[in-house]
């Protein structure tokens, strides 16, 4: 997955600098650099790199890049850079290395920041450009690729991938914004995926047909990669949907049986059987790992730091892809894992049901696509970058995700008795899954790995605070004030690893409680009246 820093200046504590580019190795065991850039006779700022090799697996696809004294380090996927790097080479550039991320510092020089908007790509990224004395840092529009910043007590700019890198370092720890960069203090929005300039009236056969023409899309261009790829099956739509187009594409080349993995309590994970069905039907090399409740709780303090949120639902749902990807790292060589994130955000969750209109739905859905650098694609980061994977979200896909928000709200609506109609008629009667998979009703993430799974968390913070306790205990936070004992136990794990930086998360996910139908106190779909055979 890769890590970055840049301080943009003067370290001014080397040790906690240094320290705290440590705590993410993980993300980057291959190599390790760290480079201080030199300025105008004084140092203009130090660059830091965790390597985890995809693309380009020579020593010279090494970062910090170089160019005439301008730098640069990227953790990001570049699709299609190919074409790009033919371009380049056209107008004199020469590159010593397969690595995706060389071409950025010759696109810089060429486009400057008009490039961020040309990118097919999930990135996070600063560059310093020698000419100008500045630093650019960016992030892709979505925000797949995490990105931190904050300033030392001198005022000192510093980036970096994870919010654990600057602890102790800056005061305030902000997530960056995705589809923006920064440049001389200012960020400046470059591509607003929620932002639809005119409304798509395709109409329902030609609007299913584009939706699987760029899922498919999205998919395959996400299989290239110099490592192993993987993927994570849970037996939900999406998950088994990416599964079966890139089961389709290897069969096409002759290819040998994708790897899928799935994960669920013992005695009642309802994803278990349908992810080995779904296995079993597009011919995947299937694994199947099992948790416990010791493991479930033993693990909760590591997951909550590894995530750096106290937002219930993102924990809950982080516990078993958590220990899954720990399975991968260490019973495989595979590197690479794609996911079925952001189709629920797209196409609706249960919960969207109850919108009361269209416009109110496409307005959820902006909010959602604008925050999930903060919940779910951050899960799936953390979970896989933490256990050194990179995570592909072919749901991300930046040419799927716009047409898809582009589309008249109308049809989005639950008007079928079926959620994410559109998405399963794109793949109606095509073969690529079971209708008991393609048509089946989506559970909930965190209870789907085993209901109990949720109850255990439950009756776990049940024995950490008493009443009286548990009132106190809320009242001492403002910002995202706890509301359950189980709220409470993560807010107070999440303080001990990230005093002070509750900020960095906006509100705890939630359906829309303004919604008649909505008005929950757990964020679990399995509340709503509407959850039905989702739990079976």
């Amino acid at each position: 997955m890769c890590s970055i820093i840049s301080y943009c200046g003067s370290v001014e504590d080397e040790e906690a600098f240094l320290g705290g580019f440590g705590r993410t190795k993980s993300r980057g065991p291959d190599d390790t650099r760290v480079i201080t850039i030199l300025g105008d006779g004084d140092a203009a700022g130090v660059m830091g790199f965790h390597r985890l090799s995809i693309m380009g697996l020579t020593p010279s696809g090494m970062q910090p890049f170089e160019l005439d004294g301008s730098y640069a380090v990227c953790n990001g996927e570049l699709y299609g850079f190919e074409r790009e790097k033919e371009r380049l080479r056209t107008k004199g550039y020469t590159f010593r290395s397969g690595s995706d991320c060389e071409i950025i510092l010759p696109m810089f020089r060429e486009y400057g920041t008009d490039m961020f908007r040309m990118l097919d790509a999930e990135f996070a990224l600063v560059i310093y450009d020698k000419e100008s004395g500045s630093f650019i840092a960016a992030r892709d529009p979505i925000g797949i690729r995490p990105l931190y910043y904050g300033y030392d007590r001198e005022g000192t700019p510093v980036f970096a991938s994870e919010a654990k890198n600057l602890v102790g370092i800056a005061g305030r720890i902000m997530p960056f914004p995705p589809g923006h960069y920064w440049k001389d203090g200012q960020f400046t929005c470059y591509r607003d995926m929620t932002d639809v300039k005119s409304v798509c009236r395709d109409d329902l056969e030609t609007a299913c047909g584009k939706i699987r023409e760029k899922l498919i899309s999205g998919v395959e261009k996400r299989l290239v990669s110099d490592s192993k790829v993987g993927f994570l099956l849970s037996g939900g739509l999406d998950s088994s949907l990416v599964c079966a187009i890139a089961a389709a594409y290897e069969r096409r080349k002759g290819g040998e049986p994708i790897k899928t993995f799935a994960i669920g309590m013992s005695e009642d994970a309802i994803d278990l059987k349908y992810a080995r069905e779904a296995a079993e039907y597009i011919g995947s090399d299937h694994t199947e790992v099992f948790m416990t409740p010791e493991q479930v709780i033993s693990a909760l303090p590591e997951v909550i730091h590894l995530l750096g949120t106290w937002d219930i639902t993102t924990i809950r749902a982080s516990m078993g892809m958590y220990l899954v990807c720990k399975a991968v790292h260490e019973m495989t060589d595979i590197r690479v894992l794609l996911t079925g994130e952001i189709s629920d955000e797209l196409f609706g969750y249960k919960y969207t049901d109850f919108a009361p209109d269209a416009e109110a739905f496409q307005r959820e859905a902006e909010k959602r696509i604008r925050e999930l650098h903060m919940y779910d694609v951050l899960r799936a980061d953390r979970c896989i970058s933490v256990n050194s994977l990179e995570a592909r979200v072919p749901f991300g896909d930046l040419d799927f995700v716009e047409y898809v928000m582009s589309l008249d709200p109308e049809m989005k609506l639950n008007r079928y008795s079926k959620g994410k109609y559109l998405l399963r008629h794109a793949f109606e009667g095509l073969g690529y899954l079971p209708d008991s998979i393609l048509w089946r009703e989506k559970a909930a993430f965190s209870d789907a790995v085993g209901h109990s799974m949720v109850d255990y968390l439950k009756e776990y913070a049940e024995t950490r605070y008493t009443e009286e306790e548990f009132r106190e205990g809320c009242l001492r936070y403002s910002h995202g004030r706890p509301f359950t004992k189980e709220s409470l136990l993560y807010r107070d794990i999440f303080e001990e690893y990230y005093p002070g930086q509750a900020e960095m998360i906006a509100d705890f996910w939630m359906p829309n409680r303004s919604w008649k139908g909505c008005d929950v106190s757990d964020p679990s779909a399995r509340v709503l009246s509407n959850y039905g055979d989702s739990g079976k």
